[in-house]
């Protein structure tokens, strides 16, 4: 069971609040904490991270022992990435839809790739051939989902289809402990230490401290359970 917290864009532009995130985000349980690289990234914009802050990121992820991992959103940001030897990168659902050959020369680093699938319109026929170093997340792409927006959709069994995973936008955890009940094994949730914070649409739609380790323990207990057929 994976647990990936999503800091994204939720530093609001002050990168020192990383160092808190990234913190917290270990003490809720989570397995990851993932950032993205090459996305309203000018000078001047909210999510500018150079190289020094790149390494910040890695040295304070090492400090509190939690795996760290990007989406990479250009070819700028690939280029930047492959400096750090990456263990782990996300293609992002953006990327499989408006620049492709992005995503394969991802794919062709043969390391570990979450794939989402929010924009990926064939679910059933997926972007790439299925291998051990790729998880595809099944996601709905849009900020906050309701209900209405996964009737019907959502996977009724996560082993099927080769997806593996969860890519979560709607508010609350209760989607994520669904998820794991229908055998979702990678689950990834925005984190944020302020949801009442309205510099981006994403702290409504993500997880406290408190929320996301009441979901990992639950999740958890809920994945354990499964593995012994109860």
């Amino acid at each position: 069971m994976i647990f990936i917290a999503e800091i994204g864009m939720n530093y609001n532009g002050n990168f020192s609040l990383c160092y808190e995130l990234i913190k917290q985000a270990k003490y809720s349980g989570a397995d990851i904490v993932k950032f993205q690289l090459g996305w309203r990234d000018n000078p001047g914009e909210i999510n500018q991270l150079d190289d020094s802050k790149i390494k910040q990121l890695h040295e304070w992820a090492e400090y509190f022992e939690i795996k760290i991992m990007f989406s990479i959103i250009s070819d700028k940001a690939f280029d930047t990435i492959k400096k750090f030897k990456p263990i782990q990168l996300k293609i992002a659902s953006r990327t499989l839809k408006e620049n492709m050959s992005l995503a394969e020369k991802i794919i062709d680093l043969k390391i570990k790739t979450f794939v989402s699938l929010g924009m990926w319109e064939d679910k059933k026929n997926l972007p790439f051939k299925t291998n051990n170093n790729l998880s595809y997340l099944w996601c709905e792409s849009k900020y906050p989902t309701d209900n209405n927006d996964l009737s019907g959709k959502f996977p009724k069994n996560f082993n099927e289809d080769h997806i593996t995973g969860y890519s979560d936008h709607s508010i609350g955890i209760e989607m994520c402990l669904l998820a794991i009940s229908r055998n979702a094994k990678i689950i990834e949730k925005h984190f944020t230490l302020d949801k009442s914070n309205t510099t981006i649409r994403d702290h409504a739609l993500s997880a406290t401290p408190n929320e996301f380790l009441q979901m990992t323990r639950i999740g958890k207990d809920i994945f354990n359970k499964l593995k012994l057929n109860i």
